[in-house]
């Protein structure tokens, strides 16, 4: 990290009246939630993009809530890293001066929130969130095991036996539809609102910091090219190189729980 970007940066940052931020699963792999491509991307013998598919809840619904099941488990074990908190204060500084602040995340693990992020842009859903297939209604979750017939189910060892899960034993809403995880699977489109607000926070910002993610995926990789069109500084914290890495203006190798903490500590207005 050398000193000539750090201090860009957070000149940049100091003067920022717009900051968008946007974190991926790098952020919360810092904190023990395995990622979801590449390696701990298996569960069992699945590819975890695999079982969150809508055609994977067409075969069997009863095996892709094992699978979140299992990974609602592992999240709550884990906690918010030095990285989310630095976020979370950082935005409650910008928010306290007036400004403007966006947390955009492909993550659905719900760390910053813990962290004390103030409404994040999920552009992937939410893991502690339930979606009914009958009445549409999106309600806050939490249960885990998500019904009890699947405690001491969804364990992720290859040779965990396999089992059917009936109708009655899967989640139901209170109108008697089936629950889903409110998240976005291969295959779905993103929430309007949610593209429409990260958007907003990005089109004319003063500097988009990417965390943890190569941002190749869209909507994510269009963020990039938004913000320069605009002429933001554009920043990356990442633990090695990315697809963006030539298109950024500073990047910083290394964790965000490592680099974020005294890279963000600055005040709004005030030259570091």
């Amino acid at each position: 990290m050398s000193e000539t970007s750090r201090e860009r940066f957070q000149s940049t940052l100091c003067r920022a009246r717009k900051i968008a931020v946007l974190t991926g699963a790098g952020v919360s792999a810092e904190s023990g939630i395995p990622t979801f491509r590449g390696a701990g991307g298996l569960w069992r013998r699945y590819e975890a993009t695999s079982l969150a598919s809508p055609e994977a809840w067409q075969r069997d619904p009863g095996l892709v809530w094992e699978f979140y099941n299992h990974r609602r488990e592992r999240a709550l074990g884990c906690a918010p890293n030095p990285g989310h908190h630095a976020l979370a204060q950082l935005e409650a500084r910008w928010r306290e001066a007036g400004r403007v602040f966006t947390l955009i995340t492909q993550n659905i693990d719900g760390l910053h929130e813990q962290a004390g992020s103030r409404s994040p842009v999920r552009l992937h859903g939410s893991l502690w969130q339930v979606r009914c297939l009958s009445c549409g209604s999106v309600t806050e979750n939490r249960d885990v095991p998500i019904t009890p017939a699947f405690a001491g189910s969804g364990s992720p060892d290859p040779e965990a036996p396999a089992r059917r899960f009936t109708a009655a034993e899967l989640p139901r809403c209170r109108c008697g539809g089936a629950l889903r995880p409110h998240v976005v699977w291969f295959g779905e489109a993103l929430q309007e609102s949610d593209l429409a607000a990260a958007a907003a926070g990005v089109e004319g910002c003063d500097l988009l910091l990417v965390v943890g993610t190569s941002a190749v995926v869209y909507p994510a990789a269009g963020f990039v090219p938004m913000a320069k069109r605009h002429g933001a500084l554009i920043a990356e914290v990442n633990v090695e190189p990315s697809a963006i890495s030539g298109l950024c203006d500073v990047v910083f190798t290394g964790g965000s729980g490592a680099i974020l903490p005294s890279l963000l500590d600055a005040t709004p207005g005030r030259a570091p």
